[in-house]
């Protein structure tokens, strides 16, 4: 006796639906991803102390939003190293960027690139603007500045704990008209 194989019955798969089939398993794969980032993103303390940190002096600087300097943002005895003296916290802090806002108009504050390892920040940016207002006692020259500089930053629990500004000052003074350029 001889046993033949049965055909077996093979229903054919349509080319939709190999293609609803395609799209569900994509989705899921590229759902899972995203959310595996997200997470990632919402767990990495650098990213979020970056994302903070970028958005609270855009809003400072470009939208003049002084009532930012808060405890939300800045520890109680935040410190901007500047020179002669160190400025200690949140209101001083604001009262020495409001010289800013007051000197300059068309202000455009640029954060070229900003990085970070642990509680540490470094931003490299680019200030300009038009000195049309007093600007620490100096009156207005109605020059145009363009200054590039780099800040060190100490993040503390998510805020701004301190922040070290370095800048050509001289550079920034021969724009302003106040000193001649070199070699003059």
């Amino acid at each position: 006796m001889t046993i033949k194989p049965s055909k077996m019955h093979r229903p054919k798969l349509s080319f939709s639906f190999l293609i609803a089939i395609s799209f569900v398993v994509v989705s899921f794969f590229s759902a899972c991803s995203t959310k595996e980032k997200t997470a990632a993103e919402k767990t990495d303390p650098v990213e979020a102390n970056i994302k903070m940190y970028t958005h609270v002096w855009d809003e400072i600087i470009n939208k003049g939003k002084l009532e930012l300097f808060n405890d939300s943002n800045f520890t109680k005895d935040v410190v901007m190293h500047a020179s002669p003296t160190d400025i200690v916290g949140i209101d001083s802090a604001k009262a020495y960027y409001a010289n800013y806002l007051t000197g300059f108009s068309n202000i455009v504050f640029t954060i070229k690139d900003v990085f970070g390892q642990g509680d540490k920040l470094v931003k490299h940016w680019n200030f300009s603007g038009t000195h049309t207002g007093v600007f620490f006692g100096i009156p207005a020259t109605g020059k145009k500045v363009s200054l590039d500089g780099v800040t060190l930053v100490r993040m503390s629990n998510g805020k701004i704990a301190e922040e070290r500004d370095f800048f050509d000052n001289y550079d920034f003074l021969t724009q302003l008209g106040l000193i001649p350029p070199a070699g003059k």
